[in-house]
C-alpha cells in the first residue's frame, strides 16, 4: 500500500472581526483533526457536528483574555471555525449577497436581440425562498433589462425585455436536481408559427446531455429582446428584489441563436484560486468584485468554537490550545424559550396593525398585556385566564365569567378603513340579544358598532353620538348561526368605502377548522373614521365565553358587500397551521425565524410526499423541526460549506444513484476492518403510531425471519410506541406500516465502513461529494459474506485529518428497504408474485430453473418485460425468458455463486418481497 510523501493540504481557518484568518502554520502536526458528522453507531437522531484539532499557543495567540495577543477582544466562546482541503478544480464563491459578482462589460457580442441560449452549471439552493440570479444583462433601475435567468422559489425563470422597461417571463417548476446542476433556457423568438417558444433543460453538467423540464411554452406573436447598455453578470447585481445565490458557479455560457456560438463563457474550473480577474475563450473580459472570488476549498467541517482553554507542560515550554468546535446544532439545543404560539408570532407583522392583545397572560393577570409598542394593556375583569387551551393555534385564553367585561384604546389615526379581529369560542347561542363586541370610532356620524348574537339572528348596528341606531341588518339564516357557536370562529368587525359617500360595515365569521365563512353586512352615509376603543360587557348569556387575540388594524377595504376582510393575518396560523406538510412547515419557519435559521432542503416539489402534520404547539425552534424531521421520516443535519442545517427529506432518499462504488478486491479502497452486525439495534416488528391528540394505529409483522413468531420462526416482539404530530387518523397505521418495513429488512448492517483516501486518492473528488443519507456500495465483497453487492445508506461518519492520513469511517444502514416501488415507473413499478419457490433443486450452473407459484399471479414471460432478475438463496439471477403453461421455467443467466439451490428455495424479485415495498406516486 502506497502513502503519500507530502503533507495534506489541509487548511484552518478562524473568523476573526468578520474576516476568515488562516491559522494552519499554528495546528499541530501531532494531533490529528478528527471530525464527526451525523448519527453516532447508537444514536437515534443527528447529533451536533463535532471538530477537535490543537492549536500551537507558545505566543498566547489564542488566549482569549490574553492583551498581547493580536485576537485579544476577537476571538472566545462561539468563535467560528472551518476546515478545508484542496478540491480538483476551481469555482466561483458566492455569499449570496450583493457585494459579490463576476461581470463583464458590454459588446455588440453581447447585444442578442433575436434567439439566445444561457446555459449555467452550479451548486445552488434550488429551491431557496426568494429569487436568486444565475446570469443576467439587467439593470431596473436604469431600465437597461435585457435578459436574465434566476431562480424564484424552486422555479426556473427567463426574464426578457423588449424595450428595456417591460418584463417578459416564463418559469417551470424544478425538477429533484442533484446538488451540483447545470440548467439551460433557450427562447426563440420567431417560431415560425407567429409566436414565440421557451424551452427549458437541466443536466448534471453543462456538457450534457440535456433533460426537458416541463413542456416548451409558446405565446402567440413574436417578441425580440432589447440590446441595452447594462453589463453581463454571472449573479446579477442590478435586477430589482434579487439576490446572487448563495453557493458556487462552475461555468456559464451566453449563446447568440439556439446551439449558437458562444459570445460569453466564463469557465471558472481552470482558474488560479485568489485572481481578480481573466478572458473567457469567448474573449470576455471579467472582473471580480466585492465578496466574489475563485476558489477550489472543499470544507469539511464549519461550526463554532465555544472555548478555548490553554494547556501547557511543566517546563512551560510547550503551550497549546485543545479545541472542540461545534456544529451549530449545538448552540440551537441550548435555547430552551420556545416560540410564541402562532397567532402571538404572526399577527403583530401584519399590515397596518395598530394594536394588539394576545390575552395569552398567566392565570393570575389582571390585565392583558399588547407587544406592540405605545398600545397600553387591556383593562379586563371577571376573565379566568389561562383557562382554555383548545385552539390550536394559541397558547391558553381566558374565559368569560359572569359578569365579565374588557375595555381597550387604540392609538393612531386612519380614516381610510378599520378592521377588528378575534378568535372566539361561545358554548351555546343566547336566547336574548347579546352583545359579542362593541368598537367606538372617531366618526360624527356613525359613533360605534355594535354586533349582537341570539337565537333570532346575529345583528349589527352602527350608533350615533346619542347611542341611537342609525343602519342594522339582521342575519338568521339557520345554518350559520349554528356555525356562530360551538366551535372556535374568527370574527371580524370592518369597513370600506362603498362610495357616493356611503361607509359599508360588515361582521363575518369563519370557522376554524371548516374555514366555512358567513357574514352580515350594513350600509350607512357616513365616512369610515378610525377606532378609538374597544369594549365588552358580558353577563350570564356568555359565561363560559374563550376569547383572544383581539387585533386593530388600518385597512382599505372594498365597498363590495360580502368582501371578506383585507388583512389575512389569522389566516393559518389560527389553527397552527393544521394540515401542512412537514417539508412546507420547515420551509415556513426558515422565513419567519430567517435571522437565526438557515435551513436549505434536497428536494424538488416533493413537498406533497411528505406527511401532513397536526397544528404548530409553542415549543423551542429545534424541537418544531425535530417534529417536522420524525413526522416525515427524514434526516435533518448540519451542512459542510457553512453554519446551516440541511434537511433531506424522505422521498429524497427513496432509489437513490450510488455517491460511492467500492471495490473490496481493489487495492487500498475498503481497508479492514469489514464487519457486518447482524445485532438487533433497528429491528421493530411490532410498531404503533399514536397522532397527537388522536387516534392509534398499529403494524405487527407475523412472518418471516424477522417476525413476532418465537424462534426459529422469527425473532420474538420487538415493539415500539412513537407519538407524532400528525394531520389525521387515517395516517398513524400507514406510518406505522413505514417504520415496521424499516425494521425488518433482513440484511446485515454495516456500522463501520472505512475508506483511507491516503492510500486510495481516486477516491478523493467522490468522497468530497458524498453527504449524509447518500448510497453507498462495495462490489465483490468476500466469499465468505453474502453474493452481491454490499448496499448502504451513510448515516454519519469519522474524518481524521493528518499529515500523512485522510481517512473516513461510516457508519451505514442497509439501502434495500429505501428502494421502493413507483406507479408507472417502466422498472421500478413492477412487483413480485405473492410466493413461489423453487421446484426441483438447482445446480449454480444450472441453464433452467423450475418454479413453483404457490401464491398469486404466475410470472410475467411477455418478452417486453425481460429480462429480470430475482433473488434466490441469496443469490441474484437474471431471468432470460419464462416458458411452460404455468410459467414454471426460467432460463437464466448464470453467474454462479450459490452451491446447490435445495427445492423450495424462497425467491422474489431483487427489491424484495411485493410487502417490502412502499409505493410512491408518479
Amino acid at each position: 500500500m502506497v502513502f503519500p510523501t507530502t503533507p495534506l493540504d489541509v487548511r484552518t481557518e478562524i473568523q476573526v472581526g468578520g474576516a476568515w484568518v488562516d491559522v494552519t502554520a499554528d495546528t499541530y502536526t501531532r494531533d490529528p483533526i478528527t471530525i464527526s458528522r451525523g448519527t453516532a453507531d447508537e444514536a437515534s437522531s443527528t447529533e451536533p457536528s463535532t471538530c477537535s484539532l490543537t492549536l500551537n499557543n507558545r505566543e498566547g495567540k489564542y488566549s482569549s483574555r490574553n492583551p498581547l495577543s493580536p485576537y485579544f477582544g476577537l476571538i472566545g466562546r462561539n468563535t467560528p471555525l472551518r476546515v478545508s482541503v484542496p478540491g480538483s478544480e476551481s469555482y466561483l464563491a458566492l455569499d449570496g449577497t450583493m457585494a459579490g459578482v463576476a461581470t463583464t462589460p458590454d459588446t455588440a457580442a453581447l447585444d442578442i436581440v433575436g434567439d439566445i441560449d444561457i446555459r449555467v452549471e452550479a451548486t445552488a439552493d434550488w429551491y431557496a425562498a426568494g429569487s436568486q440570479g444565475l446570469v443576467g444583462k439587467w439593470n431596473s433601475a436604469a431600465a437597461q433589462r435585457s435578459y436574465l435567468l434566476r431562480l424564484e422559489d424552486g422555479k426556473l425563470s427567463l426574464n426578457w425585455s423588449t424595450a428595456g422597461t417591460v418584463t417578459l417571463f416564463v418559469s417551470q417548476l424544478l425538477p429533484t436536481l442533484p446538488r451540483r446542476a447545470a440548467l439551460r433556457v433557450t427562447l426563440d423568438v420567431n417560431n415560425g408559427a407567429g409566436g414565440f417558444t421557451c424551452a427549458m433543460y437541466w443536466a448534471e453538467s453543462l456538457s450534457g446531455p440535456w433533460t426537458a423540464i416541463g413542456s416548451p411554452v409558446s405565446v402567440a406573436g413574436v417578441t425580440s429582446i432589447y440590446a441595452g447598455t447594462a453589463p453581463l453578470e454571472v449573479a446579477p447585481l442590478a435586477a430589482t428584489g434579487v439576490l446572487p445565490p448563495l453557493g458556487r458557479v462552475h461555468r456559464a455560457e451566453v449563446r447568440s441563436g439556439i446551439d449558437g456560438t458562444a459570445v460569453a463563457s466564463p469557465d471558472f474550473r481552470t482558474k488560479a484560486p485568489g485572481i481578480t480577474g481573466f478572458t473567457d475563450s469567448a474573449g470576455r473580459v471579467w472582473s471580480l468584485t466585492g465578496t466574489a472570488g475563485i476558489s477550489n476549498r472543499q470544507y469539511r467541517f464549519v461550526g463554532e468554537t465555544s472555548a478555548w482553554p490553554p494547556r501547557w507542560d511543566v517546563s512551560g515550554a510547550d503551550v497549546w490550545v485543545s479545541i472542540e468546535a461545534s456544529g451549530i446544532l449545538r448552540r440551537m439545543g441550548q435555547g430552551k424559550k420556545a416560540l410564541d404560539s402562532t397567532l402571538r408570532r404572526r399577527i403583530p407583522s401584519g399590515p397596518g396593525m395598530l394594536a394588539y392583545w394576545p390575552m395569552e397572560d398567566e392565570r393570575d393577570a389582571r390585565a392583558a398585556y399588547s407587544p406592540l409598542p405605545n398600545v397600553t394593556p387591556m383593562t379586563v375583569g371577571g376573565l379566568d385566564f389561562a383557562a382554555d387551551d383548545s385552539l390550536s393555534g394559541s397558547s391558553p385564553l381566558p374565559k368569560l365569567k359572569n359578569p365579565a367585561s374588557l375595555s381597550a384604546r387604540v392609538p393612531g389615526t386612519t380614516t381610510m378603513g378599520w378592521q377588528v379581529e378575534f378568535v372566539y369560542y361561545l358554548p351555546t347561542m343566547p336566547v336574548a340579544q347579546t352583545e359579542i363586541m362593541r368598537v367606538s370610532t372617531t366618526n360624527a356620524t356613525m359613533r360605534s358598532v355594535v354586533l349582537y348574537a341570539s337565537t333570532s339572528g346575529i345583528r349589527l348596528e352602527t350608533l350615533d353620538v346619542e347611542g341611537a341606531v342609525i343602519s342594522f341588518a339582521l342575519y338568521t339564516n339557520a345554518d350559520a348561526l349554528a356555525d356562530f357557536v360551538g366551535v372556535w370562529n374568527r370574527l371580524s368587525i370592518y369597513t370600506g368605502d362603498a362610495g357616493g359617500g356611503q361607509t359599508r360595515v360588515q361582521a363575518t365569521w369563519r370557522n376554524v377548522s371548516s374555514n366555512v365563512r358567513s357574514y352580515v353586512v350594513t350600509t350607512l352615509t357616513s365616512t369610515q373614521g378610525r377606532v378609538t376603543t374597544l369594549a365588552g360587557n358580558w353577563g350570564a348569556n356568555t359565561e363560559g365565553m374563550a376569547i383572544g387575540h383581539i387585533a386593530v388594524s388600518a385597512t382599505p377595504g372594498t365597498g363590495v358587500a360580502g368582501s371578506p376582510p383585507t388583512s389575512t393575518i389569522f389566516e393559518g396560523a389560527d389553527d397552527g397551521f393544521t394540515g401542512e406538510t412537514s417539508l412546507n412547515r420547515m420551509r415556513r419557519l426558515a422565513t419567519e425565524e430567517a435571522n437565526q435559521l438557515d435551513l436549505s432542503w434536497l428536494d424538488g416539489d416533493t413537498s406533497t410526499l411528505s406527511e401532513r402534520m397536526g397544528p404548530q404547539r409553542p415549543n423551542t425552534l429545534l424541537d418544531l423541526l425535530s417534529e417536522a424531521e420524525d413526522t416525515d421520516g427524514g434526516i435533518l443535519y448540519e451542512r459542510l460549506d457553512r453554519a446551516a442545517l440541511m434537511y433531506r427529506d424522505r422521498a429524497s432518499l427513496y432509489n437513490q444513484p450510488v455517491r460511492l462504488a467500492l471495490d473490496y478486491t481493489a487495492r487500498g479502497e475498503v481497508p479492514p476492518p469489514l464487519e457486518p452486525t447482524e445485532d438487533d439495534q433497528k429491528l421493530r416488528n411490532d410498531v404503533t403510531v399514536t397522532r397527537s391528540g388522536g387516534t392509534s394505529g398499529r403494524v405487527i409483522q407475523r412472518d418471516g425471519p424477522l417476525s413476532v413468531s418465537p424462534p426459529p420462526a422469527g425473532v420474538g416482539p420487538y415493539d415500539e410506541s412513537v407519538t407524532l404530530s400528525l394531520y389525521d387518523d387515517i395516517q398513524p397505521e400507514r406510518i406505522a406500516g413505514w417504520r415496521v418495513h424499516l425494521g425488518t429488512v433482513d440484511e446485515a448492517r454495516y456500522p463501520t465502513i472505512s475508506v483511507w483516501l491516503h492510500a486510495a486518492p481516486h477516491l478523493i473528488e467522490n468522497v468530497l461529494g458524498l453527504d449524509i443519507g447518500d448510497r453507498l456500495t462495495i462490489a465483490h465483497p468476500p466469499p465468505w459474506l453474502p453474493p452481491g453487492s454490499i448496499d448502504q445508506h451513510i448515516r454519519g461518519y469519522t474524518e481524521v485529518l493528518d499529515q500523512f492520513e485522510w481517512s473516513l469511517t461510516f457508519n451505514c444502514a442497509p439501502a434495500l428497504p429505501w428502494q421502493v416501488g413507483v406507479v408507472e415507473d417502466p422498472v421500478l413499478s413492477r412487483a413480485d408474485t405473492a410466493g413461489s419457490s423453487l421446484a426441483a433443486a438447482a445446480t449454480s450452473t444450472a441453464p433452467t430453473l423450475s418454479v413453483a407459484t404457490t401464491t398469486g399471479p404466475i410470472w410475467v414471460s411477455d418478452p417486453a418485460q425481460l429480462p429480470f432478475d430475482v433473488r434466490v438463496g441469496g443469490e441474484v439471477v437474471t431471468v432470460t425468458d419464462v416458458t411452460g403453461a404455468a410459467g414454471d421455467r426460467f432460463d437464466r443467466s448464470v453467474t454462479g455463486g450459490w452451491g446447490t439451490a435445495t427445492s423450495g428455495q424462497a425467491w422474489t424479485t431483487t427489491g424484495g418481497s411485493s410487502s417490502d415495498y412502499s409505493v410512491q406516486g408518479g
